[in-house]
């Protein structure tokens, strides 16, 4: 048995397909085991809580706060994320290799309690695409997605805090790349 799997950050600005090339990652891969994160959040229409989220109330957040329980967590677009810690230590001593999709914030914070983990950052092709995607998913009115875009400029500015950068030029590939990072091919 090689050495367990270093748990796998991907991050980078909103919108710039990281739940996308994740999904396809799954598919091809559904052995590779994502973290699925507590969240404030309302669901959008389509999201299955405990598989998409877990959709906690703010008193249940701050309780996983104050207990610990949470690798990471941050406030992003007026709602709180987390990522269960239990879940990701269990996965990892099992071997199975491990992928949080989180923010830059949630990024730094599992720098800071497991620096082994291998932090990849996603980025766009172009500012004008990751301008077009935001503006272009339609679900949130327009001072969210002025927010989310300010956040984006601090987000791709942060690039060299990560190990490996790969640019989102098509969704495959990068799939692709992930899991050859992940020694999962």
């Amino acid at each position: 048995m090689s050495e367990r799997p270093r748990l796998t950050v991907l991050s980078g600005p909103s919108g710039v397909g990281k739940s996308t090339v994740v999904a396809h990652m799954r598919k091809e891969h559904p052995e590779v085991w994502l973290s699925v994160s507590a969240t404030t959040r309302k669901p959008r229409p389509g999201e299955k809580h405990g598989v998409h989220y877990f959709f906690v109330t703010d008193e249940e957040m701050d309780k996983l706060i104050a207990n610990g329980e949470l690798l990471e967590w941050a406030e992003f677009a007026g709602n709180r994320y987390g990522t269960p810690r239990a879940a990701v230590l269990e996965r990892l001593e099992a071997g199975e290799p491990v992928l949080l999709e989180i923010d830059l914030q949630g990024a730094r914070q599992v720098r800071e309690s497991m620096a082994e983990s291998h932090l990849v950052f996603l980025a766009p092709p172009s500012w004008e695409e990751l301008v077009r995607r935001l503006t272009g998913r339609g679900t949130e009115p327009p001072e969210v997605i002025e927010r989310r875009l300010q956040a984006a400029q601090v987000e791709l500015a942060a690039e060299p805090e990560f190990d490996v950068t790969l640019v989102n030029t098509s969704v495959e590939d990068v799939a692709r790349e992930l899991l050859a990072l992940m020694d999962v091919v």
